[in-house]
């Protein structure tokens, strides 16, 4: 998704896809009571999904992103401003963070443009940096990944995210890659949620992934809520690119829980009807509530799709010793109705299906005679006919003469000819015989 007009620089991003997580923030055109002090604590966003509070000075003037630099544990660190203001109380609430916990780092100030230059040159450095740092823990033999490396706006400290299953000890791999780069390490570890979070993609459905656009809390996705929905338990379809259940599992999970409520707790159901006659369950659609019933004696038998009512109605009989009758109405068969639709000349156009037609006529006449299809003008010849067209111009009558150089008219005759005529060449020689003169 693109930015709009202005772009995030100019704080008119129309989409919100240029950060993360982003909030909207619907307080932004509504003025504070003039006895009211603006909340003075902003969030800051980073590279990927990080975000941190620090505190704004009366004495900086910042709007919204707007690259700034803040306080670092050692140097200065540059950021972006995501949110400012009352909204900032609730995400503080969100992440269980107050205002009396201790102290926020300051803003220092606007970034500059040797600052913002600066910020790209780290950005361009973290590339090769991460695939140098893959291959020195690949030489200790070490059973991680390394999956993002993010430096610190004054190129002092690098940070390196890392997932891995067991415990590992990178002692050495810091006094290597210290060495190597000259900076500050430090290696924090992120869960497979994380990483595709920070990563980004683009899911199955076609959309960004939800933990890279919004999701900010991951919960715990279980197996039972792809039973409770009737999918398929197949791990390849279930898992996201975090090699995880995928978390969009629980999203309509209470829907689907608050529906089968209606349905009978036995997932073996039979009901029993008269004359012996007795059905087996075999489908369930929960959203519609209705349930699916093959014959238990007879293979392959007409089904029964009943209402979650009249099921709940059979249990209960069945339950008193009562086997009722069956009366289904069976679904009349769905007769093809042919709808013409109406076309409008509009363009001076005959029909829109004109050059379809045309295409099966020679198919059907190819098929019938296994000839190509020939035009009017060719069967008039063939059957002897007037060959003249009715728009044609008239042509005139000449008086017949004995030509005595018959030869051009025979070349001529010959070439207008299609090869499929030459059985006709017969007549054409008595023709000709009856016009030499006898001797």
């Amino acid at each position: 998704m693109a930015c709009g007009s202005g772009g995030c620089s100019s704080g008119s991003c129309s989409s919100g896809a240029c950060n993360k997580l982003n909030t909207f923030d619907w307080l932004a055109e509504m003025e504070l009571p003039p006895h009211q002090k603006p909340f003075d604590i902003v969030e800051v966003r980073f590279k990927g999904t990080r975000k941190e509070f620090y505190r704004l000075p009366a004495q900086v003037e910042c709007y919204i992103n707007e690259q700034v630099v803040v306080e670092a544990e050692h140097g200065y660190d540059i950021g972006t401003l995501s949110l400012k203001g009352e909204l900032v109380k609730l995400q503080m609430k969100k992440y269980n963070r107050s205002e009396e916990q201790g102290e926020f780092k300051k803003i220092i100030r606007k970034a500059n443009e040797a600052d913002v230059a600066k910020l790209k040159e780290n950005q361009e450095l973290e590339v090769p940096t991460m695939y140098k740092a893959r291959s020195i823990a690949m030489e200790l033999g070490l059973s991680m990944k390394l999956s993002d490396v993010e430096y610190q706006g004054d190129r002092r400290k690098a940070v390196f995210y890392y997932t891995a299953e067991e415990r590992v000890d990178f002692r050495e791999l810091i006094k290597r890659l210290a060495d190597a780069f000259k900076v500050r390490i430090e290696m924090r570890q992120i869960g497979y949620r994380q990483e595709a979070g920070r990563l980004g993609g683009i899911g199955s459905c076609g959309r960004e992934l939800c933990c890279s656009t919004w999701l900010t809390d991951f919960k715990l996705v279980h197996t039972n809520a792809a039973r409770y929905q009737n999918l398929s338990l197949n791990q390849l379809k279930l898992s996201g690119q975090c090699g995880k259940l995928k978390c969009c599992l629980n999203f309509e999970l209470d829907a689907y829980l608050e529906a089968l409520k209606e349905f009978p707790q036995n997932t073996h159901l039979v009901l029993d009807f008269a004359n012996d006659k007795s059905y087996k369950l075999v489908k369930t659609d929960i959203l519609k509530r209705i349930m699916w019933f093959a014959p238990k004696s007879e293979m392959g038998g007409e089904w029964l799709n009943l209402s979650v009512k009249e099921v709940n109605k059979f249990v209960e009989q069945n339950n008193n010793g009562i086997r009722p009758e069956l009366i289904h109405a069976k679904p009349e068969p769905n007769k093809q109705v042919k709808v013409e639709l109406d076309f409008q000349n509009d363009m001076g156009i005959d029909s829109v299906t004109r050059l379809d037609e045309r295409e099966r006529q020679k198919h059907r006449n190819k098929n019938r005679s296994g000839k190509p299809p020939y035009n009017k003008s060719q069967q008039g010849n063939r059957n002897g006919g007037n060959t003249q067209q009715p728009n044609a111009k008239p042509v005139e009558a000449k008086t017949s003469q004995p030509s005595t150089n018959v030869q051009p008219v025979q070349a001529n005759q010959a070439r207008k000819k299609p090869p499929f005529k030459k059985k006709f060449n017969n007549n054409n020689r008595s023709s000709a015989n009856e016009q030499k003169p006898k001797e």
